[in-house]
């Protein structure tokens, strides 16, 4: 998170405002296309995990290979979309400077290699989730995040087109990772090992999964990217770098969430193929409420200080990415709970219905955000929207859950909702105080910082978690203060 936030903050000084915006709205244009490639990996993750919950190694071989083979014909068909009808959109409808298309377009291109190295790369890191080896992820993240480190200074140092130079530096720190990940695959798990393979009814079966992920994909990425390039018709790049900015500190905030669940996932799809849905269920509640008081310690003093802290962390900051950041922060916590509800119904293979009323539900983030930007031209509307139809979804994914597997709406509300709202009732009074007495300074924030989250634990302690949850945190204690 803090690589994150740093190389953020240099690459922003050093490409410029409208620079910056220009290399996000254009690698957004890419990420157009990563429905196909989402839909395919969950997929992928989903059917790893659910051939070691039955213990068949055999089926996980097969089920790998013909992985493999779907995302090859993904990035080729991704190539020629984003070569083709991604080029053209670029270069004759977004709104950019003319005097530097040239640029642009190697920008554009270096982005769809990048893209296309990601997508080769998907079932190799889902090997290495479904097999539960997290140490092994941590360590290859760590290489990545310094490596990332290492991208910036090249970028200070190295005299010459700098947005091109940036395009360059994270192709090959993408490439090069995903080549740690191929090899490390290879080496340690027997059903990594490559071999065309073609059995029509896994490929049905696995593509017909992908289908309705496919739906669900395009919503989202629509909301995400599709937001960013109507912030780029409406206001042009320099709104795109305020977007950009706020999506940095989205991925740098949400990290330790994404992390804990990419853990917890596996295990909800193990027990729901071991038949073990009581355990499923207690997974669920258990990630639901852990993920908000995660992402809930982390937000706190960004909901509190926020100028502050984007003035600490860049040098010019750009206009309305606070209020960009304020208001993706709340949807961030509304979001929360939705992840392991997500998983919960991955696991039963049957998504048709969830992605269509999910997806629809996402997709009208980018009709509606259209309608009233052009009625009233501000920009935070398209936040404002999404936080509403992230609660509609929130509340469509328990229906469905429910409707698949048997599980309580009822006790959601009681073990995660409530306890959720009761954490953030009690915990306000502290750094509201706090804001209030103290000057705006770093004191201020550290003290923030300590309190509140301070605060947070020990709420969740007493009032966020169960009997058998705290039983389990003293036993884990008890145990490491043995030592």
């Amino acid at each position: 998170m803090a690589v994150a936030l740093y190389t953020s903050r240099v690459v922003l000084d050093v490409l410029g405002v409208e620079d910056f915006g220009v290399y996000s709205v254009v690698g957004g244009v890419v990420t157009l296309f990563s429905f196909f490639n989402s839909a395919m990996s969950s997929a992928t993750q989903r059917f790893f995990s659910f051939e070691l919950g039955r213990k068949n190694s055999k089926n996980l071989s097969f089920t790998f290979n013909a992985s493999v083979n779907i995302h090859i014909l993904i990035g080729i068909l991704v190539f020629i979309l984003a070569e083709t009808i991604g080029l053209w959109f670029v270069n004759n409808k977004l709104n950019l400077p003319l005097e530097n298309l040239s640029t642009v377009q190697w920008v554009y291109h270096l982005s769809v290699l990048t893209f296309l190295v990601g997508i080769i790369r998907v079932p190799y890191n889902a090997m290495i989730i479904a097999h539960e080896r997290m140490i092994t992820y941590a360590y290859f993240s760590i290489i990545e995040v310094a490596l990332k480190l290492l991208i910036v200074y090249l970028l200070i140092v190295i005299q010459t087109n700098k947005l091109i130079l940036y395009a360059v530096l994270v192709f090959a720190v993408t490439f090069l990772i995903g080549v740690v990940y191929i090899v490390y695959c290879i080496k340690h798990f027997k059903e990594s090992k490559y071999q065309f393979y073609y059995e029509p009814k896994l490929y049905k079966t696995l593509l017909s999964y992908s289908g309705w992920n496919l739906f669900g994909n395009i919503a989202s990425v629509a909301k995400g990217q599709g937001s960013n390039i109507l912030l780029n018709i409406f206001f042009g790049p320099a709104m795109n770098t305020a977007f950009a900015i706020t999506l940095q500190v989205q991925s740098a905030v949400s990290v330790f969430i994404t992390n804990f669940q990419l853990a917890i996932n596996p295990q909800i799809i193990k027990n729901y193929s071991g038949n073990d849905l009581q355990n499923m269920f207690f997974l669920i509640l258990q990630a639901s409420k852990i993920s908000f008081i995660l992402m809930y310690i982390l937000s706190i003093p960004l909901l509190f200080d926020t100028e502050f802290i984007m003035a600490v962390w860049l040098k010019n900051v750009p206009e309305y990415s606070v209020s960009f950041v304020l208001l993706m922060i709340i949807n961030l916590l509304i979001e929360s709970f939705s992840g392991p509800l997500m998983t919960g119904t991955q696991a039963t293979g049957k998504i048709k219905y969830y992605q269509i009323i999910v997806g629809l539900l996402l997709f009208l983030n980018l009709p509606i955000s259209y309608v009233f930007l052009r009625i009233y031209e501000i920009p935070q509307i398209v936040f404002i929207i999404s936080m509403v139809l992230s609660s509609i979804a929130l509340i469509a994914r328990l229906f469905i859950l429910k409707h698949l597997t048997g599980f309580s709406i009822t006790i959601f509300l009681e073990k995660v909702l409530l306890k959720a709202f009761l954490i953030v009732i009690f915990s306000l009074g502290i750094p509201y105080l706090i804001i209030k007495i103290m000057e705006v300074g770093v004191l201020r924030l550290i003290i923030l910082l300590i309190a509140s989250s301070s605060t947070v634990l020990v709420l969740s302690y007493f009032i966020g978690i169960d009997k058998r949850e705290r039983k389990q945190i003293n036993k884990i204690v008890s145990k490491k203060l043995n030592l």
